[in-house]
């Protein structure tokens, strides 16, 4: 091939060492893609007509009344986050587990499942679990290795369990229903979920001292307990339902009950007496931080794929891997593994608006792989990548809050086994499609 002909793989390239470098993305998307556009019309391959699609494409996206779910999502996370609900969850299901082998990670589990299913923002809730559970754990000897895998893998549950912004954009960027990827991702969550508590069972039982079991013998009363689980648990059951329900059921789209869920975040806040104009404006702020973030990549986006399709990238990733005479599952099988390095390096939502849109239309269209059943794959993949050291954005986070006791070394060691979960998930997932399908197939015949 001539210089010309892989001038996009230069430009994926150049884009990536400029991320490494440290720029914004969302410029260094925009950045790379003016300069190769001027390479490639001094070439007499880009013509910067092609420019003039990028305002329609631009306020398509403004326009899109799917992506309104997303500022709704973040805004009703944080306001969850501000209720103090991952406490309450945490000290019930403490409770509840405690005369369990290794009851408080289980229970992390079970309110990282739950956090996931109310909030779906993924570094809030490892932050959350790391504050509230990493020091209660290590005031009973728990393993820190164990401790910290369990808070690490437990807080990403977010990226695959719906309603999860991932999936919101993914099914953006493939055209498929985001209701038919909440359906579809609800089983392969659960999956999740069982994977890590056998494993915490099994280990814990083997080698007790991982997990001792509290030696104080005061528990609260059976009345005082149901009371306490009923108060901790319905409110949040009340909103999955309301957000997962409405969707599942067909009474309302995603950003509808998006929409519901920021309202009912909000009356929750209140009815726990943490709201107020402080917290509103907090939650505000944040909320346009980071729906900020999401849409200036989708623009920077927008201008890295013109140019990369006027310089007819797409044929050129579509003719190497078709030239290659490739078993298309190998071909799935080196893209899912390159989408699986990226994410050491770039967040999932970056991986969402580049790589995506690259990869997407060759293994659909010409490989005729289930656009569905793919885009869950690679949530879980990302979800697996953001876990993995050395360079897992989940890591650094419970880091950041993690007390002076817990080092680097311990999360990594703790965060391998739930990895090798991840990718035991991944290869039931690939290999058996209908855990994935079932369910949309069942409720929307898709």
């Amino acid at each position: 091939m001539s210089a010309e002909e892989l001038l996009p793989l230069f430009m994926f390239i150049a884009l990536f060492l400029t991320i490494m470098a440290g720029f914004p993305v969302a410029f260094s998307l925009a950045g790379t893609a003016f300069y190769f556009a001027l390479i490639g019309y001094w070439l007499d391959i880009f013509s910067f007509t092609d420019f003039g699609f990028i305002p329609s494409k631009v306020f398509g996206i403004v326009k899109n009344f799917t992506l309104l779910a997303v500022p709704l999502f973040i805004f009703m996370g944080v306001m969850l986050e501000k209720s103090g609900i991952a406490e309450e969850l945490l000290g019930t299901m403490d409770l509840l587990c405690r005369r369990i082998r290794g009851g408080l990670t289980i229970a992390l589990v079970l309110v990282g499942a739950l956090l996931a299913a109310s909030t779906g923002i993924v570094g809030a809730t490892v932050v959350t679990m790391g504050v509230l559970a990493l020091p209660a754990m290590l005031a009973r000897n728990y393993n820190k290795e164990l401790a910290c895998g369990t808070i690490a893998a437990s807080g990403t549950l977010g990226q695959i369990i719906p309603p999860s912004i991932v999936l919101v954009l993914l099914g953006d960027m493939m055209n498929v229903a985001v209701a038919d990827l909440f359906a579809a991702a609800v089983f392969p969550g659960l999956l999740l979920v069982l994977g890590y508590i056998l494993y915490i069972l099994i280990r814990c039982n083997i080698n007790p001292e991982l997990a001792p079991i509290p030696t104080e013998e005061t528990s609260p009363k059976s009345s005082t307990l149901l009371l306490k689980v009923i108060k901790s648990l319905l409110p949040p059951f009340l909103l999955i339902f309301l957000v997962l329900g409405s969707i599942l059921l067909g009474v309302a789209s995603p950003t509808e009950s998006a929409a519901c869920g920021a309202a009912g975040a909000t009356l929750l806040a209140v009815l726990k007496k943490k709201f107020s104009r402080t917290v509103l404006q907090d939650v505000a702020d944040q909320t346009v931080r980071l729906t900020s973030m999401v849409f200036t990549l989708l623009i920077g986006a927008q201008f890295f794929s013109v140019v990369f399709r006027g310089l007819y990238g797409d044929d050129l990733i579509t003719d190497l891997v078709l030239d290659a005479e490739l078993n298309k599952h190998f071909a799935l099988f080196f893209i899912m593994l390159l989408m699986f390095l990226l994410g050491f390096f770039l967040d999932f939502i970056e991986i969402c608006f580049i790589v995506v849109p690259i990869i997407a239309p060759l293994l659909v269209n010409e490989l005729g792989f289930n656009p569905l059943w793919l885009a869950i794959l690679i949530a879980v993949n990302l979800q697996t990548s953001f876990l993995t050291p050395p360079f897992g954005f989940a890591l650094f986070y419970l880091k950041g809050v993690a007390p002076p006791a817990v080092n680097t070394l311990h999360i990594y060691r703790g965060i391998l086994p739930f990895v090798a979960i991840q990718i035991a998930v991944l290869v039931i997932l690939a290999y058996f499609p209908e855990i994935t399908l079932w369910l949309p197939k069942y409720l929307f015949g898709s």
